[in-house]
């Protein structure tokens, strides 16, 4: 058995950081279960090592407790469980990580944020103090919730989280009118929106810019193709072209077109025929309803959406006050005439978002303001 040590607060926080990272190897691919992370730490008198480690697997079972447990064997016993969000403590056909932990042996458990689940919600930080354990709550426990966004604000609020993203030039435009998709942002700059497309569960872009780009919005960094979100379409009046690259390609990768009830028998005949998914939609002012578009995607599983484009969806999203999250990427290339204004200023973001971080990439500046709650 791990020898007892006094445990202190720098060690805590650099193991959770490092389960906070590990978290994210699964973002995007765990279904209705959020991604979290798991280590096994132990000490025998030679300095703390992880003896386990586990994620979500994907598709959201098992749980990262059980993988990280599995790993970590008989070295379980005595040792100290990282884990970014409360262990489970509800029963399905498998036992909760919370009485899994304890049947391990496991001496002590640090967390992170706490579930909301009404099935957990401080349930399974008791069942593991019932069983003697020590439980350290809140360790990073901000990091871990940015990190456990999506699932907290469905979880919570019964809506999928948003992020808008925005490439925005020194002159302030996000394109140039007429021209379909210009280049604004760097190499760089693009492949770390291919990461961001890889953790998300769906991609959106307005009609226009569908029209006007004809985009696969999939996922191109080597080896990460198969984890392509899935793409959705504000198109109210169905007018996704059927030749167009999305839906050519929506029996490789899911397109949901949010779109009227009212399109014809015949065109939505064709779109699924082609694998498009429809979704019938509210509309408000003759267009489409955006807090319900949301809430109806969390239902559908889909817990974190990235908007893309173009301008109009990305007004629309911040009028409609569901924007939880900008991604702001500032480049020094100039549009000149008839450029389209960014609807954000990203010196001067819209009230009610604080900043929440800030990153060059190659000669992009990168700023990130999230809705304070």
């Amino acid at each position: 058995m791990a020898s007892p040590k006094a445990h202190d607060r720098t060690t805590d926080e650099r193991f959770m950081a490092a389960a906070i990272r590990l978290s994210r190897k699964h973002a995007g691919l765990t279904s209705t279960n959020p991604s979290v992370g798991t280590l096994i730490v132990r000490d025998d008198g030679t300095g703390p090592i992880i003896v386990g480690r586990g994620v979500t697997a994907i598709g959201g079972r098992p749980h990262a407790e059980a993988e990280a447990l599995a790993e970590a064997g008989a070295r379980a016993r005595g040792a100290t469980a990282y884990v970014t969000l409360e262990p489970c403590a509800h029963h399905g056909r498998t036992p909760p990580c919370a009485n899994a932990l304890v049947a391990a042996g496991i001496a002590r458990v640090v967390g992170a944020a706490s579930d909301p689940d009404p099935r957990v919600a401080g349930r399974g930080y008791a069942i593991l103090r019932d069983a003697g354990i020590e439980v350290v709550e809140r360790v990073h426990a901000d990091m871990a919730a940015d990190q456990l966004a999506g699932y907290l604000i469905r979880s919570l609020q019964k809506r999928a989280e948003v992020t808008l993203k925005l490439a925005i030039s020194a002159d302030g435009m996000i394109g140039r009118r007429g021209e379909g998709q210009v280049a604004i942002s760097g190499s760089i700059s693009r492949r770390q929106v291919q990461m961001m497309r890889a953790e998300a569960d769906a991609i959106l872009v307005g009609i226009g810019t569908a029209i006007a780009d004809d985009p696969l919005l999939t996922v191109r960094l080597p080896g990460l193709e198969s984890r392509s979100p899935a793409r959705i379409v504000l198109d109210h009046g169905a007018r996704l072209p059927l030749a167009s690259k999305l839906v050519a390609s929506a029996r490789d990768v899911p397109l949901l077109l949010a779109t009227s009830i009212d399109i014809s028998a015949e065109r939505r005949r064709d779109y699924e025929a082609a694998g498009v998914r429809l979704l019938a939609t509210d509309t408000f002012e003759n267009r489409i309803a955006l807090p319900e578009l949301t809430e109806d995607l969390a239902a559908q599983g889909i817990s974190s959406l990235l908007v893309e484009g173009g301008a109009e969806a990305a007004r629309a999203f911040l009028a409609d006050g569901v924007v939880d999250r900008l991604a702001l990427f500032r480049s020094p290339v100039v549009v000149g005439a008839d450029g389209v204004p960014s609807p954000v200023d990203p010196d001067n973001p819209p009230a009610g978002f604080r900043k929440l971080r800030e990153a060059r990439f190659g000669d992009d500046a990168y700023t990130e303001y999230v809705r304070q709650r």
